[in-house]
């Protein structure tokens, strides 16, 4: 290696180690370092390092690797769930923006060629911010998140379209930019095409081959050689690589290998990507913008605007909510990565050039920059233009919660719906005790109500949802979450109502125990200690122990509030994401009149191929468990199926579908 070259390297790494934990530490986006990181380094010229042509083509294998990520999380099934927000609300947000930006620059004195890649890269948003920062907030599950990651799903797609034409337009000779536009996307299609067949018909055979051979290096190669031979096919075709390394994860996205692949692949693309950010950084000069700063701020200010109100007249003609509206458009309010993917494509095209792409890269830039505090803050903002909308809101889910519980007295009050609260409601239906469960995730709620379970959309830490859940006639209340601050709040509700209340909190672990007792909890359960007793007792009577002493021993941690179980060395352990791909679940599927399921039998759709099981039929407000594999379904039929995540998708698109 020339020596220059790797001081240059171990510089520009060295760079990016501190600005990326400086991010980090004050938990904003890394996207944003990696572009701080290549604006500090074209800027300050450290160590005569540039976007050379070698490094751009290295930072081009970061594209190929980001569009591989973005179709292997491709869902059919969830694209079908969604359709009404992907194909609705989605579409004509990008559609819009990307008239209304095209339209604009062309105003301006772009050639359209140019305004028309200028309008599609304003017309994306942040797939990574957005993702990250409402599930760290927990707001996925929100109505604004579904509407927010639907409007994502749909512009992922839309970079598809992007890619094939903007090099056309770039190749296309003067008179002849429709003929090589057509061109373009025939060839788009017939390599799409071909590719997803291949995928089809080869892919999953040769990943059970290498997968029965159990070598972890002979998977992960054959993972990188289909995702540069398809990058490979589609640039020998004329078009773009990121195109095929798109529908090379498309490919794999429907197959059992989808999460081996993602944690294989994570290394090379981390590295990649960040190598493509910094170079998009380099771009930005720094001394071109006080001449331009006027257009920056302007262009920066339509952008959030724009696409905000857009996403808000959108949604609210979708039929959402004022405050969900506003929410979700400010959500979506910023440029990027796919924005700097186009940019970068049509700077290489010279589609755009000198000032104007100095403007567009600064403002989509700083639209990023800004995202984290719009998302962060979008329940703030919203609360206070639309406060009487959230009134409205507020009194609209309470006449909900109390529809739900109907005339319920001496019931059971279960905070939170997912897995313990589901597992606990079971348990109490068995024994004939009502119980009524509020949960902020609409789609559970909608599943669950579906299935017959009363579920109502309620926060339960406001008062009047309680008091609309019958606070006042409940024989115990149970938080099933494990949130300390929501919980927090619960008790404090509960005992200023009903101090005398038995309240049960499910917890992690020990830490907030005392706090939680002091707050009013009449039990706490944590689950770390409960899991640990459980191991110890199954241990006893293994080891002989009698089962009487056993339970004495159980008693006795109980008694003494685990006060025997709650010191530990705590070593290295960190918190890390359960393995969402294996456990299985519950899922409820409606049946719809053009559904291939329809009048057909349970025995002729076979969804035991899937791994799925149809546990109950619920029809006309009747719940049949266990239902024969001779019964035909019918329209309005709401299936509760039971599988693994992938197999539930599959096995819905085949109820579809066929």
């Amino acid at each position: 290696m020339v020596p220059g070259l790797f001081v240059q390297i171990l510089i520009l790494l060295a760079v990016a180690v501190l600005v990326v934990a400086l991010f980090r530490r004050f938990n904003l986006p890394t996207i944003l370092g990696y572009l701080s990181v290549g604006v500090l380094v074209g800027q300050l010229h450290i160590a005569g390092f540039d976007a050379g042509d070698d490094t751009r083509a290295l930072a081009e294998f970061g594209v190929v690797f980001l569009m591989f990520s973005i179709g292997l999380e491709f869902s059919l099934a969830r694209m079908l769930r969604m359709r009404g927000v992907v194909f609705g609300l989605g579409a004509a947000q990008v559609l819009i923006s990307t008239v209304a930006g095209a339209g604009l620059a062309w105003a301006l004195g772009m050639s359209p060629a140019g305004a028309f890649a200028v309008g599609g890269l304003l017309a994306m948003s942040s797939t990574a911010i957005v993702s990250k920062q409402l599930a760290d907030q927990f707001e996925l599950a929100t109505r604004h998140g579904r509407l927010a990651m639907g409007v994502v799903l749909f512009q992922d797609l839309a970079v598809i379209p992007f890619l094939i034409v903007i090099p056309a337009l770039a190749g296309g000779i003067e008179g002849a930019v429709a003929q090589s536009l057509l061109m373009a996307l025939i060839k788009g299609i017939l390599v799409t095409a071909a590719l997803l067949a291949a995928g089809h018909w080869l892919l999953r055979p040769l990943f059970r081959a290498i997968a029965a051979g159990q070598s972890p290096e002979l998977f992960m190669l054959a993972v990188l050689l289909v995702i540069l031979t398809a990058a490979w096919s589609t640039q020998q075709a004329g078009l773009s690589l990121a195109l095929g390394a798109f529908l090379a994860g498309m490919m794999l996205s429907e197959s059992e290998f989808r999460h081996q692949v993602e944690a294989d692949i994570r290394p090379f693309q981390d590295v990649l990507l960040g190598l493509f950010f910094i170079t998009v950084g380099m771009r930005l000069d720094l001394a071109a913008l006080p001449a331009l700063w006027h257009w920056v701020v302007l262009l920066l200010g339509a952008l959030v605007v724009f696409k905000a109100l857009l996403v808000l007249l959108l949604a609210r003609l979708s039929g959402a909510q004022q405050g969900v509206a506003l929410r979700a458009g400010l959500v979506l309010a910023q440029g990027g990565e796919f924005g700097f993917v186009l940019l970068s494509l049509a700077l290489d095209h010279k589609l755009i050039g000198g000032q104007a792409g100095q403007i567009v890269l600064a403002a989509v830039l700083l639209s990023m920059a800004l995202a984290p505090l719009l998302i962060r803050y979008n329940g703030w903002i919203a609360k206070r233009v639309f406060a009487l909308s959230y009134g409205n809101s507020l009194t609209q889910m309470q006449e909900e919660v109390s529809v739900t519980r109907g005339g319920m007295e001496n019931h059971i009050i279960i905070c939170g719906y997912g897995r313990v609260g589901q597992n606990i409601g079971r348990f109490l239906e068995q024994e004939g005790f009502d119980f009524i469960a509020l949960d902020l995730d609409p789609l559970r709620v909608r599943e669950a109500r579906e299935a017959g379970d009363p579920v109502s959309y309620g926060d339960s830490a406001r008062r009047a949802i309680l008091e609309a859940a019958g606070l006042d006639k409940a024989r115990a209340l149970i938080i099933s979450f494990n949130d300390l601050a929501a919980s927090l709040k619960i008790l404090a509700q509960v005992r200023r109502l009903r101090p005398e209340l038995p309240v049960l909190v499910r917890t992690r672990d020990d830490a907030e125990l005392e706090r939680l007792q002091a707050a009013g909890a009449t039990e706490v359960v944590p689950e770390t200690l409960e899991a640990s007793l459980m191991l110890s007792s199954h241990l006893l009577l293994i080891l002989g122990v009698p089962m009487s002493k056993v339970f004495r021993r159980i008693r006795e941690a109980h008694n003494d509030r685990y006060r025997l179980l709650r010191g530990f060395f705590p070593g290295e352990e960190r918190a890390g994401a359960q393995a969402e791909a294996a456990r299985e679940q519950l899922h409820t599927v409606t049946l719809s009149e053009r559904d291939h399921a329809v009048e057909r039998t349970l025995r002729e759709l076979q969804l035991e191929q899937f791994g799925v099981m149809v546990t109950a039929v619920r029809r006309r407000g009747i719940r049949g468990v266990a239902p024969s594999l001779d019964m035909r379904l019918q329209e309005g039929d709401v299936l509760v199926l039971y599988g693994a995540p992938r197999a539930l998708e599959r096995a819905e698109i085949a109820l579809m579908r066929g």
